[in-house]
């Protein structure tokens, strides 16, 4: 699975614990972060992790043009709610188009947790993932 990382600045902490939490699971997956989020998981954790720019400077839209490619298969964005962000268009459109091309979003520690729980259990291996089709209207 193609797994993206995003995290405001007061959330990478928490993002970089997760990942370390679940490295045995996500080793085996292909990991895409914004900028600094993702250069700070790889040092943390010393895992691979493909960078995009920074999220304001378009590193969030680079990723939301992944999902609508159908290159993206689920996003761990940790968001800061009581942060004013100066991107924050982009990070609505992110979320819209997760919901578009019905991409597993979560925006906290507790959502991320079952979802990468959920791709420990296989459930993921039996939904077909196909996001190339067309978006309902």
């Amino acid at each position: 699975m193609n797994i993206a990382l995003i995290a405001h600045d007061k959330k990478k902490d928490d993002l970089i614990q997760l990942v370390k939490t679940y490295a045995h699971i996500l080793e085996h997956h292909q990991l895409f972060a914004t900028g600094t989020t993702g250069t700070r998981v790889a040092e943390a954790t010393g895992l691979p992790v493909h960078c995009f720019k920074s999220g304001p400077l378009g590193g969030d839209q680079e990723i939301g043009a992944a999902v609508a490619r159908g290159e993206m298969d689920m996003i761990l964005f940790f968001r800061d709610p009581l942060t004013a962000q100066p991107h924050e268009p982009d990070v609505s459109a992110l979320m819209r188009l997760c919901d578009v091309y019905s991409i597993p979003l979560a925006t906290n520690m507790g959502g991320s947790e079952i979802l990468i729980r959920s791709i420990e259990q296989g459930d993921f291996e039996a939904r077909q993932l196909d996001h190339n089709d067309e978006p309902p209207l």
